[in-house]
């Protein structure tokens, strides 16, 4: 077999057409493996989906919701979790969020301390025992609960959160706006949710900072309780009873070593208000009475004004600059895309109130044309974990590259034969991308470019230039030792260097093969199979073609033998 795979080199040597078609098939190849990024036919992310056994859900009211509306939009949420054969159990917390988790590490959510909020804790059977994994069935429940549950109390947001399979981020996209007016961030992070909710593949969109709401404040009249014969403590105390409620007295218990306090405030039905209006405040307030010096009873309406006012919104800031963060997940889908196409709607739709430039790569500086203010929008979350990552290990690829060359520049002393061990082993990259594209095809979702298919990129450059070295090294013996000529030594050397070629291929083809069934690891072991398999094509075929096309002779200092038979070149004269 070997034996007519010299052959066909060396026939393919001695062909200046069979050689450039060789090359041009290869730069076509190349192109065309490129191309599959912007085309979307490979897709680019941090990390793909992970099969977990748990997830978490988000429930998030219009401030000044009560905890009754909060606990109706929980149990819709959870009848429909029930449903579901494959989950466990739930765990509601209304009102708070659940224990530290990995994801809320960074979201923050053991923060949540109020009324209009509720986590939710979705435990699944064991992944191996699911035939749907735990993303999949995210993306079907999500559309169908946010249906439902959201139209119970308007502006309510819903958000399911998967543990990450990386770096927990704040959220898959997030739109950072900095600036010095409040009124100017809020304006622009409402226009940002709004191009966010008009972008195919972002899902879960909120902005991250306190709703500004009507609310009526009670205010203490000091001159009209001072002529009704009231003191300022007992109208204070009494609305903090009725509403809060407080401890009045203990009681005592053989069965218990403290004191036991006695805990007094109206009923959760005496509490309620027919209506979120003034009238309705000052009704529910006249049916409370404090009796005077006198022994008259005085209504609070009598000693008290109430007042309709806004609520102040917590003041968010970064870095010492007040900010908003608007948040969106993506829907199995990669986030550089979907944010590259909310970016130009927001550089078109928004153009027309601000004078929008660039800062940075994504990053943009909107000016306001009437008032001159100006914000900056940044990108965070897992964009830009990707993006850095992707720099990085972009940055170690070329970094590799750069020490290989110097390393083989010092060996050879030849910088022609170093750029063709490099571009032989650059040529990996087709079968690395093409690679993605098949398994794409064969996944029931998307196979992702990720981090791991980036290190399985850089671990072939070592795998491909090794290969490319045995194939020089022989080569240059032949040529030195036995005087060959650079046509039949190439050839020679190639079918000698394939046994040992292929059956390192072989070696990686089947150890990778365990990895790439793996969710987070799958990339990884693609790249080192398919990338194996085009390191493979580049050293005996194309390597072959650009060695034949360098001159050897004055490389390796060749001094022609009268006589060198092909099939054994140990024996000359």
């Amino acid at each position: 077999m070997f034996k007519k795979f010299e052959e066909l080199i060396h026939a393919g040597l001695q062909s200046k057409k069979k050689k450039n078609m060789i090359l041009i098939g290869s730069l076509i190849a190349f192109l065309l493996s490129v191309a599959m990024f912007p085309t979307g036919m490979v897709l680019a992310k941090m990390l793909p989906g992970k099969n977990n056994d748990t997830f978490n859900i988000y429930i998030d009211l219009p401030e000044g919701s009560s905890i009754q509306q909060t606990q109706r939009v929980s149990e819709c949420v959870v009848g429909f979790i029930q449903k579901e054969k494959e989950v466990r159990d739930t765990e509601v917390f209304l009102g708070m969020g659940s224990p530290l988790d990995f994801a809320g590490l960074i979201k923050g959510s053991h923060f949540k301390q109020s009324e209009n909020l509720a986590e939710v804790v979705i435990n699944l059977t064991k992944a191996h025992n699911r035939d749907e994994p735990s993303y999949m069935m995210v993306q079907r429940m999500r559309p169908i609960i946010q249906k439902s549950c959201e139209t119970i109390i308007p502006k309510t947001h819903i958000k399911f959160i998967e543990p990450p399979s990386g770096p927990p981020t704040m959220a898959a996209v997030v739109a950072e706006i900095y600036g010095s007016n409040d009124k100017g961030i809020r304006h622009l992070a409402e226009q940002v949710e709004t191009i966010f909710k008009n972008t195919e593949g972002l899902v879960d969109i909120d902005i991250m900072q306190d709703t500004i709401y009507d609310k009526y404040e009670i205010k203490v009249n000091s001159v009209k309780i001072a002529k009704s014969g009231l003191d300022i403590k007992q109208v204070n105390d009494i609305l903090y009873l009725a509403f809060e409620g407080m401890g009045i007295a203990v009681k005592n218990s053989e069965q218990y070593h403290d004191q036991i306090p006695i805990f007094l405030t109206l009923s959760e039905e005496t509490k309620k208000f027919t209506n979120k209006n003034k009238i309705s405040v000052e009704n529910k307030l006249s049916s409370l009475r404090l009796m005077n010096q006198n022994g008259m009873m005085v209504p609070i309406t009598e000693v008290v004004d109430v007042h309709a006012a806004k609520s102040n919104p917590m003041i968010m800031s970064k870095n010492l600059h007040k900010m908003a963060n608007v948040l969106a997940e993506t829907d199995m889908v990669s986030q550089v895309y979907p944010l590259i196409d909310a970016r130009s709607q927001i550089m078109e739709k928004l153009s027309g109130e601000y004078d929008i430039t660039t800062a940075g790569l994504f990053n943009l500086q909107l000016k306001e044309k009437v008032s001159g203010q100006t914000y900056l929008l940044l990108w965070d979350g897992e964009m830009e974990v990707t993006l850095d990552t992707f720099v990085d290990l972009g940055g170690a690829f070329i970094a590799a590259l750069i020490l290989i060359f110097l390393l083989l520049v010092i060996y050879y002393k030849s910088f022609v034969l170093s750029g063709i061990v490099l571009l032989g082993s650059f040529l990996s990259i087709i079968g690395v991308i093409a690679g993605h594209w098949v398994m794409d095809i064969f996944t029931a979702d998307t196979f992702f470019l990720t981090a791991t298919s980036l290190i399985g990129f850089i671990a072939l450059i070592g795998i491909s230039s090794r290969n490319s070295l045995l194939l020089i090294d022989f080569t240059k013996s032949l040529i030195q030792d036995k005087g060959m000529h650079k046509t039949e030594a190439i050839a020679y050397a190639a079918a000698t260097r394939a046994k040992p070629i292929f059956l390192t291929a072989a070696a990686i083809i089947l150890a990778s093969s365990l990895l790439a069934a793996d969710a987070v690891f799958g990339g990884l072991g693609v790249s080192l199979i398919f990338g194996t398999m085009a390191a493979v094509v580049a050293s005996l075929v194309i390597v072959p073609v650009l060695l034949h096309n360098a001159d050897l002779d004055k490389h390796f200092g060749f001094i022609e033998r009268k006589i060198v038979p092909i099939d054994n070149p140990d024996h000359f004269v």
